[in-house]
């Protein structure tokens, strides 16, 4: 059992937990994930680690309730226990002095992202940080990745924050006027196929962060699979990340609807 320190709503349908988990706090580093489940029968949820604090023994994850499960989750209040908490699991990000980095992140993507900008400005880098969502009240952490970035940029669908737009026509913005050496996108899955494919012109080396369908979260089951250059890959084990320009996006998508009860009935 993992105990629920604190809990904070970004919006209706999104919050962040800090979670009693000090074994995983000492070996998570950016890019790690852990896979979360409350009740008896409750579902393997897979979440990426946002921040964790080793002297407390806390991880941070960001919940956006989709489902039953992650309801159930949201619900919780501190004090409560989360049933299960495994991990740290996946590849850790590599981390370097690249140069510039522009680091894109799309809704609840952002919160996987903030250890990756952390961890690249700490480096060295010069790191530019775009955020992006459908509407201001869907923008989060912004002053978390501000501490850290040395310029961000806002991008919304409707104008209500930052500059009216997608996420692509900022990076394209930064890549006309500057060199850019690397670019780190984690959000939908079609967010980040369009990054790629715009990044993919300037040939700007580009990582993804892939948010597939995962169960066991250790390769066994397969659900996770990808297709990146051409070669079977498993998000949970070879991934997270992966070369956003090798990764065949519409396969992708199209496996993470096969729950989707209108795919169903097709």
């Amino acid at each position: 059992m993992n105990k629920i320190l604190s809990k904070e709503h970004f919006s209706e349908h999104v919050v962040k937990l800090v979670v009693e988990a000090p074994m995983i706090a000492l070996a998570r580093r950016a890019g790690h994930f852990v896979i979360v489940r409350t009740g008896d029968g409750g579902e393997r949820i897979p979440l990426t680690i946002a921040d964790a604090d080793v002297e407390r023994g806390t991880i941070t994850l960001v919940v956006q309730e989709v489902g039953v499960s992650t309801a159930k989750i949201c619900a919780l209040e501190p004090g409560d226990e989360l049933t299960d908490v495994v991990g740290p699991l996946g590849q850790a990000t590599h981390i370097e002095k690249y140069g510039t980095v522009v680091c894109c992140g799309g809704g609840v993507g952002m919160a996987p992202l903030l250890p990756i900008i952390k961890a690249m400005k700490k480096a060295g880098n010069r790191v530019i940080s775009i955020l992006a969502a459908r509407n201001a009240d869907l923008i989060i952490l912004q002053d978390e990745v501000a501490r850290y970035s040395d310029e961000v940029i806002i991008m919304t669908d409707d104008g209500s924050a930052g500059r009216q737009g997608l996420v692509t026509a900022g990076v394209e913005e930064v890549m006309q006027r500057e060199k850019v050496d690397l670019v780190v996108a984690i959000g939908p899955a079609v967010m980040m196929k369009f990054v790629a494919l715009t990044t993919k012109k300037y040939e700007v080396p580009t990582m993804c962060s892939l948010n597939t369908i995962m169960v066991d979260g250790t390769g066994m089951c397969g659900a996770c699979r990808v297709t990146v250059d051409g070669k079977t890959r498993f998000v949970c084990i070879d991934g997270p990340e992966f070369d956003a320009h090798k990764v065949d996006f519409d396969e992708m998508m199209m496996r993470m609807k096969s729950y989707n009860l209108d795919t169903q009935k097709k």
